[in-house]
C-alpha cells in the first residue's frame, strides 16, 4: 500500500509542474511525486472515507464536517475581520482569488463548551462511590438517584476494555464509565482486581482541607510576611556578607559564584548576628544550602499551555525527555484553592526531574503562593514564567511585562527565593519590543538575584513567532550569564539544530514547538539520527496517549470528551509535521509550512490534513463517535508561519 496514493496521482497528472513550488521559501521541499493540490487532497481523504461512512447510521457524523470549522472563524482566518457570523462582503472577499494574509493568534471568540454539557443527566457522586447510605450534599442535591433512569440515558460504551481497571485494578467510575462492561457484575456492581489493585502514581494533588484553608483566607505565610517586610522597607532580604554565612558540611554548594544579595541571614533573624549557630541558623535553608540544580546537557521539555498537560508529558518521557515542568499557573488562582489550577501541578511518578511554572505581577502574591507550594507538593524546582507574550498576562504586569518592571522583578525572584527550599529558576525572552534586546542586561541581576537556572527564548515578545529565534544573540547571553547556567529556546526540530544550538555555548537546550510536531524528537537528538516513523506508530502514540488521558481525567463522559478536547488541541500541531521518506531535503525546518501532499498510505495523509473534521475523525479512531452538536475549533487560528 506504501506510495500507492502518490502513484496513483502521479499517473493521472495530478502532481504536475509542483515540484517547483517545493523550492519556494517558507514551504516545506517534499519529493514532486507525492505534491497534490487542495482540492485534490481532500477528494482523496472523502473518497476512502466514504466506505466507513456507508457503514454507520442515518444520522451519522456528517455534520462533523459542516461544523468543525465554524463560518465565523472561517471569515476570520481568510478575511482577517472579526465578527460574529458571515456578512456579504466577506462572502464575496473569500471568492475572490488573491493572496490572502494568514490568520495569527487566538481564536478568541471559538464556542467554549465544557465537558460537563455532553453528561447533563449525571449520577450522585455518593452513588458512584458506592456509598449510597449518604448523599453527599443531602436534601440539595442535584444529581440524579435512579441508577436505572441513569443507564437508560447513558450514551453505549466506548469498548470493551477499561484503561484504570486494567491498570489501577479497580475503575472509581463505576456504572458512569464509558468502558464499564468490563468492570461490571452480573447485578452491576463495579469488580475489583485485589491483586492489582493500586494507587494512581500522580503527587500534588489538592487537598480539600487546604483548599477550604485557602477559600477562607486561613492560611498564615509567616516566611513570605517576613521577607515581604524586609522589601518593604527597601531592603533586600538577608545582605549579610558571604564571609559571615555558616557553611553546613555534606551540603553541595548551588552556585560557585559568591553569594548574592538575596543570601545569607535567613529571614526570621531580623538582625545580621555573629557567633556561635543556633537552631534557628540551621534549620532555615540558605540559597547556597539548596539542593544544587544539575541539569547540564540534558533535554527540557517547555512548559507548554494547554499542550503540556501530564499525559503529552508522559508521552515525552517515554521518547527521552530528562526535565519537565508543569504548565503555566497563576499564582492568585493558586492562592484561591481553584482545583483547576491546582491540577497543573500534578506529576507523574515517571517525572523524575520535575518543575511548576508559576505567572505573576506582583511580590506578595509570588511569594506567598511559593511558600504555599514549597509546604505542599513535591518538585525539584520553581520556574517563574517571565516570556509570556498574551495580552490577558501583559496587561496585568505579569509574564513579559516584568522585563521593563525591575523592581518589581527583582523584588519578586528575591522573596520567593527567599521562602522556597529548592532551586528558583527563570524564563524570559529576548525582550518585550523587537529589536530592543532586555536579556543582556537582566541575566547578571538574575545571577545576582539568586536565580539558579534561566532559560532564555530568542524572541522578543512583538515578534511572537513570525521570525526565526535569534541564536547569535543567545550566544551573547551565555557569556553575560557566567557562570549561571543559560538553556535556549526556539526552531529546535531536528538533532541538527540541537547540535548548532548546543554550539553556541548553552547549558541546555529547551524544546517547546518541536515536541508538539513531533514528541520522538527527543530520541531522534539522542541517538542523532531522523527517524522516519510510521503512520500506524504515530496513531499507537495518539493511543497511548489517550489511555493516558482516560487515567488521568476519568473514563466517564466528562473524562472521554476532555481526553478528546486536548487531543484534538494536539493534532492541530502534529498535522503540520512532513515524514522524512517524504522530503527532499533533511532535516524539517520549523519555519517551513508543508503543501498538500498525498502520504505513503491513507493514514499519513489523513493525519498531513489541516482541517479540524479530520482531526475529529482520527479522535473518533481512538475514543469513539463524538456527542451529538459537537464542534471543535483549534486555540491557535494558523501555524503562525512567514
Amino acid at each position: 500500500m506504501a506510495e500507492s496514493a502518490a502513484e496513483a496521482l502521479a499517473e493521472s497528472g495530478g502532481g504536475e509542474d509542483l515540484g517547483a513550488g517545493a523550492l519556494e521559501p517558507g514551504v516545506a521541499p517534499i519529493k514532486p511525486q507525492y505534491l497534490t493540490t487542495k482540492e485534490k487532497f481532500h477528494e482523496f481523504l472523502e473518497a476512502r472515507g466514504q466506505e466507513k461512512s456507508c457503514r454507520e447510521t442515518g444520522e451519522g457524523n456528517h455534520y462533523v464536517r459542516d461544523l468543525a470549522e465554524p463560518e465565523a472563524k472561517r471569515i476570520r482566518m481568510e478575511d482577517g475581520q472579526p465578527g460574529e457570523g458571515p456578512t456579504e462582503e466577506a462572502a464575496e472577499h473569500l471568492e475572490q482569488p488573491q493572496a490572502q494574509k494568514r490568520a495569527r493568534g487566538q481564536n478568541k471568540g471559538r464556542p467554549h463548551i465544557k465537558p460537563t454539557h455532553y453528561d447533563k443527566n449525571r449520577l450522585c457522586p455518593s452513588l458512584v462511590q458506592e456509598s449510597a447510605a449518604k448523599c453527599f450534599f443531602g436534601d440539595r442535591c442535584r444529581f440524579l438517584h435512579d441508577v436505572s433512569c441513569y443507564l437508560e440515558t447513558k450514551p453505549a460504551d466506548l469498548g470493551p476494555r477499561c484503561v484504570l481497571f486494567e491498570t489501577y485494578g479497580r475503575c472509581p467510575y463505576g456504572v458512569t464509565c464509558r468502558f464499564a462492561g468490563a468492570h461490571l457484575g452480573p447485578k452491576g456492581q463495579n469488580l475489583v482486581q485485589e491483586e492489582v489493585v493500586q494507587a494512581p502514581p500522580v503527587r500534588n494533588s489538592l487537598d480539600k482541607a487546604l483548599q477550604q484553608q485557602l477559600r477562607k483566607r486561613k492560611i498564615h505565610f509567616e516566611r513570605a510576611e517576613q521577607a515581604l517586610h524586609q522589601l518593604g522597607k527597601g531592603h533586600l532580604p538577608g545582605s549579610t556578607p558571604s564571609a559571615t554565612v555558616p557553611m553546613v558540611p555534606g551540603v553541595e554548594s548551588a552556585q560557585q559564584a559568591p553569594l548574592g544579595p538575596c543570601t545569607g541571614t535567613p529571614p526570621s533573624s531580623p538582625m545580621q548576628t555573629c557567633g556561635p549557630l543556633t537552631d534557628e541558623d540551621i534549620v532555615r535553608l540558605r540559597s547556597c544550602e539548596k539542593r544544587r540544580l544539575d541539569i547540564t546537557g540534558k533535554l527540557y521539555l517547555a512548559p507548554l499551555t494547554t499542550c503540556g498537560n501530564l499525559p503529552f508529558r508522559r508521552i515525552c518521557k517515554r521518547f527521552g525527555a530528562d526535565v519537565t515542568c508543569g504548565e503555566m499557573a497563576v499564582c492568585t488562582n493558586l492562592l484561591q484553592g481553584q482545583t483547576s489550577e491546582w491540577a497543573l501541578l500534578k506529576r507523574h511518578q515517571c517525572e523524575d526531574i520535575f518543575g511548576v511554572q508559576l505567572e505573576g505581577a506582583f511580590p506578595d502574591t509570588m511569594t506567598k503562593c511559593a511558600e504555599l507550594l514549597n509546604r505542599t507538593i513535591e518538585v525539584d524546582f520553581v520556574d517563574i514564567n517571565v516570556g509570556c507574550p498574551i495580552d490577558l498576562v501583559y496587561k496585568k504586569g505579569g509574564g513579559c511585562a516584568l522585563m521593563n518592571r525591575s523592581a518589581k522583578f527583582q523584588q519578586i525572584v528575591c522573596g520567593m527565593n527567599q521562602v522556597l527550599d529548592v532551586p528558583l529558576t527563570v524564563k524570559i525572552r529576548t525582550g518585550v519590543q523587537d529589536r530592543v534586546n532586555l536579556a543582556h542586561r537582566l541575566l547578571p541581576k538574575l545571577r545576582d538575584w539568586g536565580a539558579a537556572l534561566v532559560t532564555l527564548h530568542g524572541r522578543s515578545r512583538e515578534q511572537r513567532y513570525t521570525k526565526l529565534a535569534d541564536w547569535q544573540y543567545i550566544k551573547q547571553c551565555v557569556t553575560a550569564a557566567s557562570p549561571m547556567p543559560l538553556f535556549g529556546n526556539g526552531d529546535i526540530l531536528s538533532y541538527e539544530d540541537a547540535n548548532c544550538a548546543m554550539q553556541t555555548g548553552v547549558a541546555g537546550i529547551m524544546i517547546a514547538r518541536g515536541a508538539l510536531l513531533k514528541p520522538w524528537l527527543f530520541t531522534e537528538i539522542k541517538e542523532q539520527r531522523h527517524w522516519d516513523i510510521s503512520s500506524s506508530e504515530r496513531l499507537d502514540i495518539l493511543r497511548d496517549f489517550t489511555n493516558y488521558g482516560l487515567e488521568h481525567w476519568g473514563s466517564d463522559t466528562q473524562g472521554v470528551e476532555k481526553t478528546r478536547r486536548f487531543l484534538l488541541e494536539w493534532l492541530s500541531f502534529l498535522c503540520r509535521y512532513v515524514p522524512v521518506g517524504l522530503l527532499e531535503r533533511l532535516p524539517q525546518r520549523i519555519n517551513e509550512r508543508p503543501p498538500y501532499y498525498l502520504g505513503r498510505d491513507y493514514l499519513e495523509t489523513l493525519m498531513a490534513s489541516q482541517k479540524a473534521a479530520d482531526w475529529i475523525h482520527i479522535s473518533e479512531m481512538l475514543l469513539g463517535p463524538v456527542p451529538p452538536n459537537f464542534v471543535f475549533v483549534p486555540k491557535h487560528k494558523a501555524n503562525a508561519y512567514k
